[in-house]
């Protein structure tokens, strides 16, 4: 995630306000600029500056919430790094991720750890993109893991718009999250034994609407296939 100026701006002081500073890769601190987050009625949360900033000039970046290598990517680059390498190190359990080496490896293995079991468990299927990043981000909420994306907002802050969602389109993110369920079952047997914030169907409808924000031509990262075990 990065945010960068694109014109002149100040910032102002009112409520529903977040102060953040600058942060690097990794959470390194960069210059001590502070970003000011605010609430925008009708429209959610915005971000400003509280100085005057140069146009092209970095203001934030960190690492994402939650990303995977989309399947016509897979085996063509690293799934930690995200660079291209013709001789990738395979995961010698799962024998999907594949790795630029030992580091990225053991880099990613907190990530990977429980993804793994549930991709041995669902072959000879595989599971769309979506249902393998909605995967991580399951995870990623049950350890309660420490993002610093989320010095921004966390994944509660966002919105799914379900009122906004066509009854096709529901009835295709139920399909998503029927899916989900059979793929997480190495890990998780029972989904009813979750926490109530953790909701299968709730994760793509925030998941949905925050990439389609991103790229409106990414629809096709939530197509629904089939999938059983």
């Amino acid at each position: 995630m990065a945010a960068v100026a694109s014109r002149h701006g100040r910032g102002g002081g009112r409520g529903g306000r977040t102060l953040l500073s600058a942060c690097g890769r990794g959470g390194e601190r960069m210059e001590p600029v502070v970003l000011e987050r605010f609430l925008s009625p009708g429209k959610g949360s915005g971000l400003r500056a509280r100085r005057r900033v140069r146009p092209g000039e970095l203001l934030y970046r960190a690492e994402p919430f939650a990303y995977v290598v989309t399947k016509e990517q897979l085996g063509s680059v690293c799934e930690h790094c995200l660079r291209r390498n013709e001789h990738l190190h395979r995961c010698s359990q799962c024998k999907v991720a594949k790795y630029c080496g030992k580091s990225c490896q053991k880099e990613a293995w907190l990530d990977h750890k429980q993804e793994c079991r549930c991709l041995k468990s669902s072959e000879p299927n595989f599971p769309p993109d979506s249902v393998r990043l909605a995967g991580r981000i399951v995870f990623k909420l049950l350890r309660q893991s420490v993002c610093h994306s989320e010095r921004l907002y966390s994944f509660s802050d966002l919105q799914s718009n379900i009122e906004q969602l066509s009854e096709e389109m529901k009835d295709g993110l139920r399909h998503l999250a029927h899916t989900l369920q059979l793929y997480l079952k190495a890990e998780i047997q029972d989904a009813s034994h979750l926490p109530p914030a953790i909701d299968f169907f709730q994760i793509f409808t925030k998941a949905l609407f925050t990439m389609v924000q991103i790229n409106p031509n990414c629809s096709h990262f939530f197509d629904v296939g089939y999938f059983s075990t």
